[in-house]
């Protein structure tokens, strides 16, 4: 049963056209329309409003297509230019530097569709599709096996590179293949095994690869009142105890087994500690909140000052969980 599909023009990249358009703070931004097509790449486009911490500079360039071929085209038209490409989910996980990303920004957030098959218990999902709908849409059907991903506030694509998980599960646990996009505009379908997962990782950090979609294996035939109270319950637990009431990019850290981040944290004192309009959250310490006019600066170097602090008490290097993007050389002065 097919949930959604998103519409959408194929991008080509012959032919452009430009057009100068006014911004509100009076700098022009160039916007290159693709010919027959409903896809615009834009020039200095401004990615605060693309990130759950609502900070971040522009982007030279910004694309955000809505089909495979569209992606393609967005490649190609990098390739030819020589251009960096950058990849954007939900920006749930980011912090984006306050001087903005060089070359092109693709945003993933409008590649959506979604497929439950009853016979093999299989949902295949684009990589922009929202973890937390996808939960929710799951338990409503009465299959298993993603209550726990109803707090992730995440797409399909960004759960798959990080190896997002929650409640002792994960992506690695029920996934069976991620199709994947090249620069050179190839597709291949690739293994859990070939992914090379662990805790909150894969292969694909870092590299150049774009998950355009992904399998799991699920359960279908439960009773779905039964699966929708264990997900809400999920969801529940998760309100309590983590901050939602300011921007947060999620856990900042990961977890040093046998200890975690949050209680290191928490141990050296640091619970409410502010730089600039960012604080280490009241709620859960391995949270940073923006509680109002933060700059990615005062974020980053109130991570770096954790980093420095829990190192000095307790020997340990917190390894960040969110991804930094853009420059931040010499923000902490």
């Amino acid at each position: 049963m097919t949930i959604y599909q998103a519409a959408g023009n194929v991008c080509t990249v012959s032919a452009l056209n430009t057009k100068k358009h006014q911004t509100t703070n009076s700098v022009d931004s160039e916007v290159i329309y693709l010919p027959n097509t409903d896809c615009a790449i834009k020039s200095q486009a401004s990615l605060s409003a693309f990130t759950s911490y609502r900070v971040g500079g522009a982007a030279d360039l910004y694309v955000a297509p809505r089909n495979i071929e569209a992606l393609q085209a967005s490649l190609k038209y990098a390739k030819e230019r020589n251009l960096k490409v950058t990849t954007l989910g939900a920006g749930s996980n980011l912090l984006v530097s306050d001087r903005g990303i060089s070359g092109l920004v693709i945003a993933t957030r409008h590649l959506r569709f979604s497929n439950f098959d009853p016979e093999t218990g299989q949902l295949t999902v684009a990589a922009g599709e929202s973890i937390p709908s996808l939960a929710l849409a799951a338990a409503e059907l009465g299959w298993q096996g993603l209550e726990w991903a109803v707090g992730i506030p995440g797409t399909a694509g960004g759960a798959v590179v990080m190896n997002a998980g929650a409640h002792n599960s994960c992506i690695a646990d029920m996934l069976v293949s991620a199709q994947v996009l090249s620069p050179d505009g190839t597709l291949e379908t690739l293994t859990p095994d070939q992914l090379g997962y662990s805790y909150r990782t894969s292969l694909l950090q870092g590299g150049d690869r774009i998950v355009t979609q992904a399998t799991l294996q699920l359960a279908p035939g439960a009773d779905p009142a039964k699966v929708v109270a264990i997900t809400k319950e999920h969801k529940k637990h998760r309100l309590s105890t983590q901050p939602y009431n300011f921007p947060s990019c999620g856990s900042v850290f990961r977890n040093p087994k046998p200890y975690s981040a949050g209680w290191l944290i928490e141990q050296t004192g640091l619970k409410g500690y502010q730089i600039g309009g960012a604080q280490v959250a009241l709620l859960h310490a391995n949270f940073i909140v923006n509680r109002g006019g933060a700059k990615a600066s005062d974020i980053f170097c109130l991570i770096r000052h954790i980093q420095h602090q829990v190192q000095e008490r307790w020997s340990i290097n917190l390894e960040p969980e969110v991804k930094m993007l853009g420059e931040f050389q010499g923000a902490c002065g």
